[in-house]
C-alpha cells in the first residue's frame, strides 16, 4: 500500500466500525479522532493495530474532518466514514495506484439500506472525492455536507467502490434527521431566513424528486422510505431554523 493514511471522524458508531476497520488491514495507519463516544467505539478500535485514536472537540464536520487530516502521518489522506467499508477491490487498486499530488480521487459509493443495494432515490450511481494529499487542498469548512475541495485540481475516478451501510431502520433515519437538522439550523441561524410554508415546500418537493423524478417508485419500501425521510429531513431543518430565527419572546 502506497504511503496512504485512512482518517474517520467517530462518535458512537459501535454499530458497523468493526466491519469498516476490518476492510482496512492493507493500510498501515487509520487514524480515528473520537468526539465523545459512550458506547464501545473505543473498546472495538482498540482491537486494531494499525489503528491510533485522539479524542477532542466536534467543530462541525468540515473543520472536524481537516482537524483529524492533520493528525496522521502521510500527507495522502483517504477520508472514510465509520459506516462504510472498503471493498477488496478497492484496497487491491489502492495498492497498485499511481498518485498524483495535483489529482483528487473519487470513489464509487454503492449505498444500502437493510442490506439491500439502493439503485434509486439519488443513490446510486454516487462519486465522491475521498482520496487527496492535504497539502494540495482539503475539507471546506462547511458544518454539514462538507466535501473536499477541488478547484484547480484534476479529479480522477478510481473503479472499484466503498459500501455504505448508513442506514438499517427508520429510526437510523430519525437519528441523523435529528443531529444533521440541529447541525444545519445552528449554523445558519440569522445567516438565512425560511418560512413555515417554504419550509414544508421544500420538503415536499425533495419527497416528490426522490420518490418519482428520481424513481424511488420503482424500489418498492426502501425507495419509499427513502424519498420520506427526503423530505422529512428538509422540512425538519428548515422549520427549526425558523424557530431559531423567530425566539419566543
Amino acid at each position: 500500500m502506497p504511503d496512504i493514511s485512512v482518517v474517520m471522524i467517530t462518535k458512537n458508531a459501535e454499530r458497523k466500525l468493526e466491519q469498516c476497520l476490518a476492510s482496512l488491514s492493507s493500510f498501515s495507519e487509520v487514524i480515528i479522532y473520537d468526539n465523545g463516544s459512550t458506547d464501545s467505539t473505543l473498546e472495538i478500535a482498540a482491537r486494531f493495530a494499525n489503528v491510533k485514536v485522539f479524542e477532542g472537540e466536534f467543530f462541525g464536520f468540515g473543520e472536524t474532518k481537516k482537524h483529524a487530516s492533520a493528525l496522521a502521518s502521510h500527507d495522502w489522506i483517504f477520508s472514510l466514514d465509520a459506516d462504510e467499508v472498503v471493498s477488496a477491490e478497492l484496497a487491491k487498486e489502492l495498492q497498485h495506484i499511481n498518485l498524483d499530488k495535483q489529482t483528487c480521487y473519487q470513489v464509487r459509493r454503492d449505498n444500502y439500506y437493510r442490506g439491500k443495494l439502493i439503485q434509486c432515490c439519488g443513490w446510486y450511481p454516487e462519486y465522491i472525492v475521498r482520496l487527496y494529499n492535504r497539502t494540495q487542498t482539503n475539507f471546506s469548512h462547511a458544518k454539514v455536507h462538507e466535501k473536499v475541495e477541488t478547484k484547480g485540481l484534476k479529479v480522477e475516478k478510481l473503479g472499484a467502490p466503498i459500501e455504505h451501510y448508513s442506514f438499517d431502520s427508520v429510526a437510523d433515519f430519525l437519528v441523523k434527521i435529528q443531529s444533521y437538522s440541529e447541525i444545519y439550523a445552528n449554523d445558519m441561524q440569522g445567516k438565512k431566513h425560511v418560512s413555515i410554508v417554504a419550509g414544508v415546500g421544500r420538503g415536499l418537493f425533495a419527497f416528490i424528486k426522490s420518490y418519482f423524478f428520481r424513481k424511488g417508485i420503482f424500489c418498492g419500501f426502501e425507495g419509499f422510505v427513502i424519498a420520506f425521510f427526503h423530505g422529512l429531513g428538509t422540512t425538519v431543518k428548515y422549520l427549526k431554523l425558523h424557530e431559531k430565527n423567530n425566539p419566543k419572546p
